[in-house]
């Protein structure tokens, strides 16, 4: 593999700079080289957080450049669409089917887009889109906040990184009492994107 470049992007509170934390480590001990960086803006009070998150034999810049990456992996619908510009013409779209209405839209000033606005400027750009029922399936398994784990479990089945990899970083990166639930929601998140292929 030459390079694989991933954007995360979400609402802060849905646990976005641990899932690239897991991925860059799950990388790095699969050999590859690894750069990312995390931007947090009003991350604390529900405002958007993306992580760029670069693996290759060589990597120069953690930065992803518009239109170049590999993998959007979207923990909320409209954080998919303000990072939609980054993803390349055929790239893979792992998209949470969960709405978090901005404060804008709380307050009246903007209308949050319909199902089929979402979907058709993704289509517009990939056919590779995955909506996943991410926050449903971690209501199931009990616990909310396993979603980012379950949807590293989605996204880890278009990487070249063995499974054990993955097990193995989320059990040292998630409290030890909470590690059984953490591997079953990935193991769910892969079970739901391999339904798609």
């Amino acid at each position: 593999m030459k390079k694989l470049d991933v954007l995360i992007a979400g609402v802060g509170g849905q646990g976005i700079v641990l899932a690239s934390d897991i991925l860059g480590e799950v990388a790095i001990a699969a050999g590859y080289d690894v750069k990312k960086t995390d931007t947090l803006g009003m991350a604390q009070r529900g405002g958007s957080v993306v992580s760029h998150v670069r693996l290759g034999a060589m990597v120069w810049s953690p930065l992803i450049s518009e239109g170049a990456a590999d993998i959007l992996l979207a923990f909320e619908k409209v954080e998919a669409l303000r990072w939609l510009g980054f993803l390349r013409p055929g790239g893979v779209a792992v998209v949470n089917n969960q709405a978090i209405p901005p404060l804008s839209v709380s307050r009246g000033q903007e209308h949050y887009p319909s199902d089929d606005v979402i979907r058709g400027a993704l289509k517009q750009l990939t056919e590779r889109v995955y909506l996943v029922e991410g926050a449903k399936q971690a209501r199931e398994l009990g616990n909310a906040r396993v979603l980012n784990i379950f949807m590293l479990g989605c996204v880890s089945a278009f990487m070249p990184l063995k499974v054990e990899g993955w097990r193995e970083a989320v059990s040292r990166h998630v409290p030890a009492g909470a590690c059984q639930l953490n591997l079953e929601a990935f193991a769910r998140g892969r079970k739901e994107v391999h339904a798609y292929l």
